[in-house]
């Protein structure tokens, strides 16, 4: 049995890793760390009540390697390295839900999160945790990156298409996401009355995730990405508008995603919604060629908390271990 622990345990992400991880048929949570310490897990996250007989502990990175064999990180951006650099020093496998060991140019890093890496060695070191891409990188692994919910819908379609991708034509992405991807941290914006019947676009051209998904990209393109959060709970739909500057057979490239047990690419002309993936791990893509513009106009969805996070994670402590990569994630979305 793996023996599991969770580092920011009530976030959102934290919180659905640890739901997921509970029907796991080999590993176990062993260790749950928040700034609520001393108190019963299910006190604090009433959901888990006869599920997880936990306490909350503070943060102790000797401990949790004493605890643990693999380590999960969900705390907001630029909080994760120090506290991975602490439980790698300890000797024990991390994996990040956050954004701190994502990128590689810590130029870019400091553009988009306004500060440094406080261990750039250890960003160099670490394999982004995108499955279909990195399986092999994972699985020796001491520090995985695992993805974020945007760049999971983005580079999941994209990716395979990218090099025959006209190189002086930006990809243009606009994606949707539900309330749940800006986390539990209070925000007047995210108020029900403030989204309600709404749909707002934000931080364009700005947003933090662009060099990732350029960098994931090999750099062969630039990405005008556009964000917009909606009235959904959870679940990210992304539109993609990519020029090919060759004639390409869309069908053949995508079969390289047959044998992924959490992508499933639609027919030619069947586009997906997010009701399909809600709650899963799996990522929906559909795709349309648009004979008058030339342009190639794709379609992906996920579940930004499981196929966007914990699920990831828990996909990538499978790789990491050796375990059924479907272990803990083999269900369908929930509909309605």
């Amino acid at each position: 049995m793996i023996r599991v622990g969770m580092v920011g345990a009530i976030g959102y992400g934290g919180r659905e890793f640890m739901r997921l991880l509970a029907a796991h048929p080999s590993a176990k949570l062993t260790a749950a760390v928040e700034v609520e310490s001393g108190k019963r897990l299910d006190e604090v996250l009433p959901a888990f009540r006869k599920v997880l007989d936990l306490t909350l502990d503070p943060f102790d990175p000797e401990v949790l390697a004493k605890k643990c064999d693999v380590v999960f990180i969900a705390v907001p951006g630029t909080k994760s390295m120090a506290l991975g650099a602490q439980l790698h020093a300890a000797g024990v496998r991390v994996m990040d839900l956050g954004s701190d060991f994502r990128i590689k140019d810590p130029i870019a890093y400091k553009q988009y999160y306004k500060t440094d890496y406080s261990h750039p060695e250890l960003a160099a070191r670490a394999v982004y945790g995108h499955v279909p891409f990195y399986r092999e990188q994972i699985r020796d692994a001491a520090i995985v990156a695992v993805p974020g919910c945007f760049p999971i819908s983005i580079i999941t379609p994209l990716r395979p298409l990218v090099e025959a991708a006209a190189p002086e034509t930006p990809v243009v992405v606009n994606s949707i996401t539900g309330v749940s991807g800006a986390g539990r941290a209070l925000n007047e914006v995210f108020h029900f009355p403030a989204m309600n019947e709404n749909l707002r676009a934000y931080r364009l051209a700005t947003h933090q995730h662009i060099p990732e998904i350029e960098q994931e990209l090999g750099g062969r393109v630039m990405v005008q990405f556009t964000p917009h959060v909606a009235p959904l709970t959870r679940g990210i739909l992304s539109t993609i508008v990519l020029r090919p500057s060759k004639p390409i057979d869309v069908a053949a490239i995508y079969r390289r995603y047959d044998d992924e047990p959490f992508v499933r690419v639609l027919p030619e002309g069947q586009i997906p919604d997010i009701n399909h993936v809600r709650g899963s791990n799996f990522c929906d893509i559909g795709w349309v060629r648009d004979e008058r513009t030339g342009n190639l106009l794709i379609v992906s969805v996920i579940d930004n908390l499981v196929g966007g996070t914990a699920g990831m994670g828990v996909q990538c402590m499978n790789v990491a271990f050796d375990l059924d990569e479907r272990a803990g994630l083999n269900f369908p979305g929930m509909a309605p």
